[in-house]
């Protein structure tokens, strides 16, 4: 946890302090009053919709021990009397974004436990799910939760470490290009792991050749001592493996790949099945996770838990027992008997397609059911990409196909090139409209796939499925 004296975060921040004693010991960092508890450093950042310095005093009362600001004395009003009563330090800096990264790079410098940083296309956070896993069985790890993934996530994620910790696990988007350099420059990532290249984020960076780019920023921040894990199987490995001096771990299915998974099957709830195997160790691993895909989320998992030296049997009971972040091929069964999946956070081609696969995949369900939205930040491949998820429904053979949102319209008409029925499509523009028609097809015996990029909030379909009026 990050622990420091006001006087020394003044000075790593190039702060001010306004009152206060500059020696005051402060424990952990919180940007939510609410979450405050005692020793806490707030940090009251000023929002567009929300501005922290309004809520100093509630902190206060809350037992934080120093305050970082970016207002004056003057504008701070009661709550500096406030500060003043109750013994707090208060200090005054000029970016408070600015602020905690720095103050995350002073506190990484005192960890010595390796840090490995996850990015790529898709399957990060369900990979670094496994991965904190299979290293918890042996060790005291520190992993990204929830969207704390951004410029202020990682930091915060950072401060959650101290010298007990034996391994942090951070979790890294992209958006856009510079991104990952930036955050590998706070975290010094001694190993990095990058799940696939695809398309997400094309509208941003303009082609997959540009995305692979901003990806292999992970890669590039990784020192001739660190290791990189890469997907062999992914068109892209050999170009950013050509971009490390580190020593490079590749995983996947095919035979030439270090860690690698054989005689994989699936069960009738598209569970996979598959032998592990690497170095010298062939172990059966059954993913209670749906979804073939999650085979290549486990093998990453595993191969950074051989890294981390961890045994086999632990490793396997790690990827077996893992628990998945809420909204990631979420699989449950309804107190109606309907079989939920729920991936509605976010979606792109392949991970879209992967999910439909999973869904085509349940042997065991009386109908399967896509209840699809609009796939975000596509770009010139927004139209194609659409029509060509559609395709792969009828391709599927998936029984009941509804979409929700302008862009997933094209889905629909894919479907319906494709050969599906019209009578088995139904296209909405509006959540409320499509959720009605799920209450009204769904039965118990069926099998409900809900995925979207998270702005579309398709979530709602699921939780009505759940808990229908």
């Amino acid at each position: 946890m990050l622990t420091l004296p006001a006087g020394l975060l003044a000075e790593v921040t190039a702060g001010e302090i306004l009152i206060g004693n500059p020696d005051v010991m402060a424990n952990g960092l919180q940007i939510d009053s609410r979450l405050v508890e005692p020793g806490n450093i707030f940090v009251a950042f000023a929002g567009e919709k929300v501005d922290g310095h309004r809520y100093l005093e509630e902190a206060i009362s809350a037992g934080a021990r120093v305050l970082l600001v970016t207002e004056g004395s003057e504008q701070l009003g009661p709550a500096i009397e406030a500060a003043r009563l109750r013994g707090t330090t208060v200090v005054r800096v000029a970016d408070a974004l600015g602020a905690v990264q720095t103050l995350a790079r002073h506190h990484r410098a005192r960890l010595f436990c390796p840090v490995i940083g996850v990015t790529g296309s898709s399957g990060k956070t369900t990979t670094k799910d496994f991965i904190y896993s299979v290293i918890s069985q042996r060790a005291k790890v520190v992993a990204t939760q929830g969207n704390r993934n951004n410029e202020l996530g990682v930091p915060l994620t950072l401060f959650e470490a101290g010298a007990d910790t034996d391994a942090v696990v951070l979790e890294m988007a992209m958006r856009g290009e510079g991104q990952i350099s930036t955050l590998a420059s706070i975290a010094r990532p001694t190993a990095g792991l990058i799940t696939n290249i695809g398309t997400s984020h094309i509208e941003i960076l303009g082609s997959q050749d540009a995305i692979a780019s901003a990806k292999a920023e992970l890669v590039a921040s990784i020192g001739s001592e660190g290791t990189v894990f890469l997907n062999g199987d992914d068109a892209y490995a050999d170009l950013i493996a050509s971009g490390t001096t580190a020593s490079v771990i590749r995983y996947g299915l095919g035979a030439a790949n270090q860690v690698r998974a054989e005689n994989v099957v699936v069960d009738d709830e598209s569970r996979p099945t598959f032998d592990l195997v690497m170095a010298d160790i062939r172990e059966r691993v059954y993913l209670g996770l749906p979804g073939r895909h999650n085979v290549y989320n486990a093998l990453a998992a595993a191969a950074v838990g051989g890294y981390m030296g961890i045994p086999a049997p632990d490793i396997v009971t790690g990827l077996q027992g893992a628990t998945i972040t809420e909204m990631r091929m979420q699989a449950f069964m309804t107190a109606s008997g309907i079989h939920v999946i729920n991936d509605a956070y976010n979606a792109n081609p392949s991970s879209m397609r992967a999910a439909i696969e999973t869904l085509s995949a349940m042997s065991a369900a009386v109908r399967r059911i896509a209840v699809l939205g609009d796939m975000a930040e596509l770009g010139s491949l927004t139209e194609l990409a659409h029509f060509r998820i559609g395709e792969a429904i009828e391709e599927l053979d998936i029984d009941l196909l509804i979409t929700v949102g302008p862009r997933a319209l094209r889905i629909a008409d894919g479907a319906r090139a494709a050969g599906m029925e019209g009578s088995a499509v139904f296209a909405f523009d509006d959540i409320g409209a499509a959720t009605a028609k799920v209450l009204e097809c769904a039965s118990p015996g069926d099998a409900v796939l809900v995925k979207a990029s998270r702005v579309i909030g398709l979530e709602r379909v699921v939780d009505a499925i759940v808990s229908p009026e």
